[in-house]
């Protein structure tokens, strides 16, 4: 599949990115390689295969659910322009 640049300039839009005019030809080649990759991931038989997490069949490594850090919030909240009962008072932005 080959995008256009009509398709590249709606595609920085959506992103709200600024692409310069002389670049567009590169960007809308290697897009169309992505899409033509992608096509083809598509076109391999997944039948009976099960979807897996990790592609290593190894448990994950957990460590202990424990407290590491001490409670230091009326350090952080020193520097705090309002506070109130352990909380960070801000304007009100939604009306």
């Amino acid at each position: 599949m080959s995008l256009a640049e009509q398709d590249i300039d709606k595609l920085c839009e959506l992103a709200r990115l600024e692409i310069d005019a002389d670049e567009i030809g590169d960007v809308a080649k290697k897009l169309s390689d992505i899409v033509d990759m992608v096509s083809q991931l598509s076109a391999v038989p997944t039948d009976g295969v099960e979807p897996m997490a990790h592609p290593l069949d190894r448990p994950q490594r957990l460590r202990d659910d424990v407290v590491t850090e001490t409670n230091r919030r009326e350090l952080y909240q020193r520097n705090a322009p309002a506070v109130e009962r352990g909380l960070y008072l801000v304007p009100k932005v939604i009306e």
